[in-house]
């Protein structure tokens, strides 16, 4: 969430790629460095008394500006935008004139008689501009951060004494024979300079449940809109009952579901037949994907429904990976992609997840998390909040593989952050 709001909202107390893993202990350090942004180690590098000069923040191939009710994307690679926001969608649109200089992609494109002139920096966190211009209408100035995935650190040497967890995670990684495993964590409270780290951060598993997150993330986006109401029905019928997870299929139907109370479950009991239902109410696969296209999460697609198995056997597949799970919650939680309402009603419902076998069951009685399972036979995940006051902290725990190995794999990564974050003498800092 934005800094304004971090206080107020930290009581809110769902094709495998795999590092080798004999490479990844000799180059885990420069893998942070390289896909985390700007950051000097600290003690290396300088003079003892001397503060270490930051590094510049990096540029991103992808970026996407944030403004209220919207998103403005940008691919300087593909020369790619794409406008999203309550009034519409361009979809993806060529701009072969677009111009990339100094770290800012620039350019204007037209769609449907109107024009879209843009300036977006490709560093995070740094402030683009976009110009909406109609006919017969005063031109519309939208401003707002800039997202990439990563967003760099906003403090590169407070963000330094976050690398260590790397190795230790990467420890947990490599005894995972089992199980092709990838964490991303990102700090959310200042505490760590922001700074995001990641072990096998682009693994790509098949996503289960956890692609309810982002099926849950576009409802909420259009009642900010002011295009739909959670109090809105929706017929559910005895042809939408799936089975799995959830506490719909043990009702009577057809009946009329509010949209809260599908949302609700979606999250809190991982609801089958919530999810189902709300992505017809939404139509269909390819506006979730849109969500997805617009915030540049290149690894993540819904492509076939729950329980859906000869969509499965035909190989349609749910994929998603743990750097654009933290994307994610990181837009949620900085209020990038939702209201702050819709945001604390989000992490509401992910603290009253039922399924607590992973992150919850690895930490003390009592820690405060919001999160997200994904179980498949060969898949296991938790993903979610720490909300440990004064240390919050985005994690995205993902694992291919036997799922009853997978589950210790996921417990044991949860602890190991949870170790780092409140150990004086390894992350966490006395007061």
């Amino acid at each position: 969430m934005r800094k304004s709001d971090k206080k107020r909202s930290s009581s809110l107390l769902g094709a495998p790629v795999r590092v080798p893993l004999k490479w990844l202990a000799a180059t885990v350090a420069l893998a942070v460095v390289a896909t985390t942004g700007p950051a000097t180690a600290d003690g290396q590098g300088h003079e003892p008394g001397v503060e270490p000069t930051p590094e510049r923040a990096p540029t991103s191939e992808v970026s996407w500006l944030s403004f209220p009710g919207g998103v403005f994307a940008v691919d300087s690679l593909g020369h790619t935008v794409r406008y999203r926001a309550c009034d519409g969608d361009t979809g993806r649109v060529a701009d072969p004139g677009m111009r990339v200089a100094a770290g800012v992609a620039s350019g204007a494109v037209v769609v449907g008689g109107t024009a879209y002139r843009y300036r977006v920096p490709l560093v995070g966190r740094a402030e683009g501009t976009l110009e909406v211009i109609q006919r017969h209408r005063s031109p519309t100035t939208l401003t707002g951060v800039v997202v990439t995935s990563p967003q760099p650190p906003t403090d590169p040497i407070a963000g330094a004494r976050l690398f260590p967890l790397s190795g230790q995670l990467a420890r947990v990684v490599a005894d995972a024979s089992l199980n092709p495993a990838g964490a991303t964590v990102r700090d959310l409270s200042g505490r760590y300079g922001d700074q995001q780290i990641a072990v096998n951060g682009s693994l790509r598993p098949k996503a289960a449940s956890v692609i309810k997150l982002w099926i849950l993330v576009e409802l909420l986006r259009r009642v900010d809109c002011g295009q739909v109401a959670l109090d809105d029905g929706v017929l559910v019928t005895p042809e939408d009952v799936v089975g799995g997870t959830g506490q719909l299929q043990f009702e009577t139907f057809p009946q009329v579901v509010t949209l809260h109370r599908l949302a609700r479950y979606l999250i809190k009991y991982s609801d089958n037949v919530a999810a189902n239902v709300l992505i017809t109410y939404l139509g269909g696969f390819a506006p979730v994907n849109a969500l997805i296209d617009s915030m540049n999460q290149r690894s993540t697609i819904l492509a076939r429904r729950m329980l859906d198995s000869a969509a499965a056997q035909r190989g349609e597949e749910n994929y998603t990976s743990p750097d654009d799970v933290v994307s994610l919650l990181g837009a949620v939680w900085d209020g990038e992609i939702l209201t702050p309402a819709s945001r604390d009603l989000m992490i509401g419902f992910m603290r009253e997840q039922t399924l607590n076998t992973k992150i919850p069951a690895a930490l003390p009685p009592g820690v405060p998390v919001a999160h997200k399972t994904g179980d498949l036979p060969d898949a296991s995940h938790d993903v979610g909040y720490y909300l440990i006051p004064g240390t919050e902290t985005a994690v995205a725990f993902l694992t291919a593989g036997p799922m009853a190995t997978g589950d210790e794999t996921v417990r044991r990564m949860a602890r190991t952050v949870y170790d780092f974050l409140v150990t004086p003498g390894e992350g966490a800092v006395e007061e």
